[in-house]
């Protein structure tokens, strides 16, 4: 089929690439010049295992283009996916701005009969706005032309390739057989691998994305409720989440305690879900409290590390080296990443950063100018070296089994705040560092 990406951030990159990858002949569109010459190089703007490798093979196939002219891709596609960010508004809600310049752009452009899909995470009722809005735009022209379709996406980042190709489910929201027709000859890869594909209508697939995303979030919330009792209790958090995980009716994803979730999703998400529920006056309790205790996640991690450092060097400014920048591994994406709040905090509190991340350098240094307080380094011990403490926020391969005699011999300090609960203690403890967990 010939497919029309609009919005090549990172869900419309990784879905248009993975389209090119079953066979498909994909144009992907961005207004960002430099991003669309820097693909047309093959080079890949994000972080994310398996893609460069898959745009170069496509490319070079010919199934696969980059372009800023959407006019022309609307023209030639037989199907037109929206992709474009919905950011949060002052609100709190989703700015659809975007999403609706890509409807006005699919309805002037429409030269025949053609299906627009929302890929975009967007609020109930968008795909009838939409809807509204081409139609108004194509006039006494037949409705046939076209037909509006919700296909959420289901990507994390650092697994998205996989995570397209090797999907849970698939969800198609439509009013239109032809177009269901049409999306099932899409998904046939899929269809024929006996993974689940979901057909139901526009409103219920554009609900599916956040309920999902809502009671992932909700675990991670539960958990490091339950981790800050473990804390005060001395009980073991990891054999609890081991425990209640290997419980069918509740599953081990999602369970492992830390300092909280991130990213541009789940949290987006959560707060888009709250404000619409206060905007129906149906408000979302459970959410209201499960983004509070991811925000206070952060908080206590700050106060702890804040504290325990006034106990050993009082009011002195210490060196801290912090591992892991993003939000999560596997990729360089800052997006509400408990990194940044805590470096801001850390910073304001007069400490000296030693920062260290395998991917995210980049980004952390748009965010984070170099300085005589903020200093990056390229390998994990040598930003350690002579810091007073050590604080892992990101739980990347290389940081889960690290040399604690090297550590012990490199650092000032002999205390460690792992963010992630991913490390050790006994091992370290053998080569006397102290490790505090969340």
């Amino acid at each position: 089929m010939k497919i029309a990406i609009i919005g090549t951030g990172y869900v419309g990159l990784v879905t248009g690439t993975c389209f090119a990858e079953l066979g498909n002949n994909v144009i992907c569109v961005d207004r960002n010049k430099t991003k669309i010459a820097q693909l047309k190089r093959l080079s890949c703007p994000i972080h994310e295992p398996g893609l460069k490798e898959l745009i170069s093979k496509n490319v070079k196939k010919n199934r696969l283009d980059f372009q800023t002219n959407g006019a022309d891709a609307v023209k030639k596609s037989d199907i037109v996916f929206n992709c474009v960010g919905t950011p949060l508004n002052k609100k709190g809600l989703p700015d659809l701005t975007e999403t609706y310049k890509v409807a006005r752009l699919f309805a002037e452009n429409l030269n025949k009969p053609k299906i627009f899909v929302n890929k975009s995470t967007v609020p109930v009722g968008t795909g009838a706005e939409c809807q509204k809005i081409i139609s108004s735009i194509i006039g006494a022209r037949s409705q046939k032309d076209f037909d509006i379709v919700s296909n959420p996406e289901f990507l994390r980042q650092g697994t998205a390739v996989k995570d397209f190709m090797e999907p849970e489910r698939i969800i198609v929201g439509t009013e239109s057989k032809s177009s269901a027709q049409i999306m099932k000859d899409l998904y046939a890869p899929f269809i024929r691998r006996k993974i689940p594909v979901i057909f139901t209508d526009v409103k219920t697939a554009e609900l599916i994305k956040y309920a999902a995303n809502a009671f992932i979030a909700t675990k991670i919330s539960f958990i490091n409720e339950v981790a800050g009792y473990c804390q005060k209790t001395g009980i073991n958090i990891k054999d609890v989440s081991k425990a209640i995980g290997l419980d069918s009716r509740i599953g081990p994803k999602y369970l492992q305690s830390g300092v909280g979730y991130g990213g541009g999703c789940l949290s987006k998400d959560i707060k888009s879900l709250i404000s619409i529920g206060k905007k129906e006056h149906l408000p979302f309790r459970i959410l209201e409290q499960v983004s509070a205790v991811n925000s206070n996640r952060r908080k206590y991690l700050i106060k702890k590390i804040i504290t325990e450092l006034k106990k050993t060097h009082g009011e002195k400014p210490c060196k801290i080296t912090i591992w892991g920048l993003a939000y999560k591994p596997e990729t360089d994406d800052l997006r509400d990443s408990p990194a940044v709040e805590i470096i801001k905090a850390l910073n304001k509190a007069g400490h000296t950063l030693h920062l260290y991340d395998p991917a995210a350098t980049t980004n952390a240094k748009k965010i984070f100018r170099p300085s005589a307080k903020i200093k990056y380094y390229t390998d994990k011990y040598t930003a350690a070296k002579n810091s007073n403490t050590l604080l892992l926020l990101t739980e990347w391969n290389e940081f889960q089994n690290p040399d604690f005699k090297k550590l012990k011999s490199i650092m000032k300090g002999n205390l460690i705040f792992d963010g992630r609960n991913c490390l050790n203690p006994s091992k370290s403890a053998k080569n006397g560092l102290k490790i505090l967990g969340t």
